[in-house]
Protein backbone atom coordinates (compact mmCIF):
# COMPACT_ATOMS: atom_id res chain seq x y z
CA UNK A 1 0.00 0.00 0.00
CA UNK A 2 2.91 2.59 0.10
CA UNK A 3 2.46 5.30 -2.77
CA UNK A 4 -0.89 4.11 -3.23
CA UNK A 5 -3.47 7.44 -3.21
CA UNK A 6 -6.26 8.47 -0.89
CA UNK A 7 -7.66 11.49 -1.02
CA UNK A 8 -10.76 12.94 0.20
CA UNK A 9 -11.81 15.37 -3.38
CA UNK A 10 -10.93 14.64 -6.81
CA UNK A 11 -9.07 17.73 -9.54
CA UNK A 12 -11.70 18.37 -11.70
CA UNK A 13 -12.91 20.90 -14.20
CA UNK A 14 -15.90 23.01 -14.30
CA UNK A 15 -17.67 21.02 -17.30
CA UNK A 16 -16.88 17.53 -15.50
CA UNK A 17 -18.30 19.09 -12.10
CA UNK A 18 -21.69 20.18 -13.73
CA UNK A 19 -24.13 22.91 -13.78
CA UNK A 20 -25.60 21.72 -10.05
CA UNK A 21 -23.62 23.35 -6.62
CA UNK A 22 -24.93 20.16 -4.59
CA UNK A 23 -23.46 17.32 -6.37
CA UNK A 24 -23.36 13.93 -4.24
CA UNK A 25 -20.02 12.00 -4.54
CA UNK A 26 -19.39 8.14 -4.35
CA UNK A 27 -15.93 7.85 -2.82
CA UNK A 28 -14.01 3.64 -3.51
CA UNK A 29 -10.63 3.63 -1.89
CA UNK A 30 -8.38 1.87 -3.72
CA UNK A 31 -11.22 1.23 -6.73
CA UNK A 32 -8.94 0.99 -9.99
CA UNK A 33 -5.77 1.26 -11.21
CA UNK A 34 -4.72 4.90 -12.56
CA UNK A 35 -4.79 5.41 -16.56
CA UNK A 36 -1.39 6.52 -16.67
CA UNK A 37 0.99 5.31 -13.60
CA UNK A 38 -1.49 1.62 -12.84
CA UNK A 39 -1.31 3.02 -9.29
CA UNK A 40 -4.24 2.37 -7.26
CA UNK A 41 -6.24 5.52 -6.37
CA UNK A 42 -9.50 6.50 -4.65
CA UNK A 43 -11.94 6.87 -7.38
CA UNK A 44 -15.03 8.98 -7.42
CA UNK A 45 -18.41 8.69 -9.09
CA UNK A 46 -20.90 11.35 -9.25
CA UNK A 47 -24.04 12.66 -11.66
CA UNK A 48 -23.11 16.10 -12.70
CA UNK A 49 -26.80 16.67 -13.33
CA UNK A 50 -30.08 15.14 -13.81
CA UNK A 51 -30.18 14.95 -17.61
CA UNK A 52 -25.95 13.72 -17.35
CA UNK A 53 -24.73 10.20 -17.26
CA UNK A 54 -22.71 9.11 -14.02
CA UNK A 55 -19.00 10.16 -14.57
CA UNK A 56 -16.07 8.88 -12.54
CA UNK A 57 -12.73 10.03 -11.87
CA UNK A 58 -9.64 7.92 -14.37
CA UNK A 59 -6.43 9.09 -13.38
CA UNK A 60 -4.46 9.59 -9.82
CA UNK A 61 -4.31 12.82 -9.00
CA UNK A 62 -0.41 13.16 -8.14
CA UNK A 63 -0.52 12.11 -12.51
CA UNK A 64 -3.64 14.80 -12.76
CA UNK A 65 -1.20 17.74 -10.63
CA UNK A 66 1.87 16.68 -12.98
CA UNK A 67 -0.08 16.98 -16.18
CA UNK A 68 -2.52 19.76 -14.92
CA UNK A 69 -5.51 18.06 -16.02
CA UNK A 70 -9.02 17.08 -15.09
CA UNK A 71 -8.90 13.66 -13.10
CA UNK A 72 -12.01 12.67 -15.51
CA UNK A 73 -11.91 14.32 -19.48
CA UNK A 74 -8.32 14.35 -18.99
CA UNK A 75 -8.53 17.99 -20.29
CA UNK A 76 -6.31 20.92 -19.24
CA UNK A 77 -7.28 22.88 -16.36
CA UNK A 78 -5.81 25.70 -17.39
CA UNK A 79 -7.20 26.05 -21.16
CA UNK A 80 -9.73 23.52 -21.60
CA UNK A 81 -8.12 21.73 -24.27
CA UNK A 82 -7.42 18.05 -24.80
CA UNK A 83 -3.72 16.98 -23.27
CA UNK A 84 -2.55 16.12 -26.77
CA UNK A 85 -2.87 19.61 -28.30
CA UNK A 86 -1.54 21.51 -25.45
CA UNK A 87 1.63 19.14 -24.91
CA UNK A 88 1.62 19.92 -29.41
CA UNK A 89 1.82 23.57 -28.66
CA UNK A 90 3.92 23.84 -25.41
CA UNK A 91 6.72 21.49 -26.81
CA UNK A 92 5.90 19.36 -23.19
CA UNK A 93 5.22 16.16 -24.36
CA UNK A 94 8.73 14.18 -23.92
CA UNK A 95 9.21 15.56 -20.46
CA UNK A 96 6.57 14.11 -18.67
CA UNK A 97 6.76 10.91 -20.50
CA UNK A 98 5.67 7.86 -18.59
CA UNK A 99 8.73 4.54 -18.57
CA UNK A 100 7.63 1.59 -19.67
CA UNK A 101 9.02 -0.50 -17.01
CA UNK A 102 7.45 -0.81 -13.10
CA UNK A 103 9.94 -0.17 -11.11
CA UNK A 104 10.94 2.65 -13.54
CA UNK A 105 7.77 4.15 -13.24
CA UNK A 106 7.45 4.10 -9.14
CA UNK A 107 10.49 5.35 -9.08
CA UNK A 108 9.70 8.68 -11.16
CA UNK A 109 6.56 8.49 -9.57
CA UNK A 110 8.26 9.03 -6.02
CA UNK A 111 10.64 11.95 -7.65
CA UNK A 112 7.55 13.94 -8.90
CA UNK A 113 5.91 13.22 -6.16
CA UNK A 114 8.50 15.10 -3.68
CA UNK A 115 9.27 17.55 -6.18
CA UNK A 116 5.29 18.47 -6.32
CA UNK A 117 5.79 18.50 -2.18
CA UNK A 118 8.86 20.97 -2.94
CA UNK A 119 6.56 23.22 -5.25
CA UNK A 120 8.00 22.49 -8.51
CA UNK A 121 6.16 23.78 -11.22
CA UNK A 122 4.71 20.67 -13.41
CA UNK A 123 4.85 22.43 -16.81
CA UNK A 124 7.09 25.06 -18.14
CA UNK A 125 6.36 28.46 -18.66
CA UNK A 126 4.08 29.27 -21.54
CA UNK A 127 5.12 32.69 -23.60
CA UNK A 128 5.23 34.72 -26.84
CA UNK A 129 3.68 32.84 -29.66
CA UNK A 130 3.11 30.08 -28.05
CA UNK A 131 1.22 32.21 -25.66
CA UNK A 132 -0.85 33.62 -28.44
CA UNK A 133 -1.76 29.64 -30.26
CA UNK A 134 -3.00 28.37 -27.15
CA UNK A 135 -5.10 31.47 -25.76
CA UNK A 136 -6.63 31.11 -29.36
CA UNK A 137 -7.73 27.69 -29.11
CA UNK A 138 -8.57 27.84 -25.51
CA UNK A 139 -12.04 26.75 -24.18
CA UNK A 140 -13.32 29.76 -21.77
CA UNK A 141 -17.09 28.92 -20.81
CA UNK A 142 -17.98 25.13 -19.63
CA UNK A 143 -19.67 23.03 -22.40
CA UNK A 144 -21.67 21.39 -19.94
CA UNK A 145 -23.75 19.23 -23.27
CA UNK A 146 -20.69 17.19 -23.10
CA UNK A 147 -22.39 15.46 -19.78
CA UNK A 148 -25.54 14.18 -21.47
CA UNK A 149 -26.38 11.12 -21.78
CA UNK A 150 -25.39 9.02 -25.00
CA UNK A 151 -28.57 8.25 -27.40
CA UNK A 152 -29.35 4.43 -27.77
CA UNK A 153 -27.89 3.08 -30.94
CA UNK A 154 -31.05 0.62 -30.65
CA UNK A 155 -33.02 3.49 -30.72
CA UNK A 156 -31.83 5.27 -34.06
CA UNK A 157 -32.09 2.40 -36.00
CA UNK A 158 -35.61 2.10 -34.70
CA UNK A 159 -35.27 -1.56 -32.89
CA UNK A 160 -34.97 0.22 -29.18
CA UNK A 161 -37.49 -2.78 -26.75
CA UNK A 162 -37.22 -0.42 -23.87
CA UNK A 163 -39.68 2.36 -25.24
CA UNK A 164 -40.40 5.75 -23.72
CA UNK A 165 -37.17 4.84 -21.36
CA UNK A 166 -34.77 5.41 -23.75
Amino acid sequence: ERGWERTDFPILCETCLGENPYVRMLKEEFGKACKICDRPFTVFRWKPGPKARYKKTEVCQTCAKLKNVCQTCIFDLQYGLPVQVRDSVLGAASELATPISQANREYQQNLLEQRLAEGMQALPHVGGAQHDVINRLARTTPYYKRNEARICSFFVKGQCNRGAEC
